[in-house]
């Protein structure tokens, strides 16, 4: 038996291209930790994560793992967690998208705050791009919706993106998640039912494009 069988009877042959699927996972955060424990329990283990930060207990309301690691590394001790994973424990900022080579993986997928990082991720990725936009200060995960970019709506950080984008001269189109939820906070709120949401809809749309060889 293994620990893939349930979900083989679903995605059929097609798990040979999960585990052979190289992705990176940009934040391991509220969104990108339980992207990376779903990625990784569908069989795809081909995957690098990018984070610089440390756990600390305001995490422990939604981050994989951060009840067990207060004050480590994330990218370390998500290592133990998931060990055929690549880590780098870098500030992912808009100088290292730029000088990054992302030319080896298949996806990119973006768990990341800095509005500059994630501008600079559009323009150089756009092909392989999923982006997450703001899942913080709201509660219902069931207005979640993934679409390109240009038809996003209801979240005033996605609003900023796609006008810097509109700036720059950029008119492609890539993923994005959002939510069309009203904001319940101005606080930095978090609730895990919303933010976790959106990492398994994150890691469900990969694999969606993984299955489907929108991949390059």
């Amino acid at each position: 038996m293994s620990r893939y069988d349930r979900l083989k009877l679903i995605v059929k042959e097609d798990f040979l291209k999960l585990e052979e699927a190289n992705v990176i996972l940009l934040g391991v955060g509220g969104v990108g930790s339980f992207c990376l424990d779903c990625l990784y329990r569908s069989g795809v283990t081909n995957i690098t994560i990018v984070d610089f930060d440390t756990y600390d207990k305001t995490n422990q309301n939604r981050q994989m793992w951060s009840e067990l690691h207060e004050n480590e590394i994330k990218v370390e001790a998500l290592k133990e967690h998931y060990p055929e994973i690549q880590i780098i424990n870098r500030r992912i900022d808009e100088e290292w998208v730029k000088e990054f080579d992302f030319d080896e993986y298949d996806l990119v997928l973006d768990a990341i705050d800095d509005r500059n990082a994630k501008l600079s991720l559009a323009q150089k990725c756009y092909k392989k791009l999923i982006s997450s936009f703001g899942s913080a200060k709201r509660l219902d995960p069931t207005k979640i919706y993934v679409d390109d970019i240009w038809k996003s709506y209801g979240d005033k950080f996605g609003s900023k993106i796609r006008y810097e984008l509109k700036k720059r001269g950029f008119k492609k189109r890539y993923k994005v998640i959002f939510s069309s939820e009203e904001v319940q906070t101005k606080e930095k709120g978090s609730f895990m039912g919303v933010t976790a949401a959106f990492g398994l809809t994150m890691c469900a749309e990969a694999i969606k494009d993984i299955r489907e060889k929108k991949v390059v």
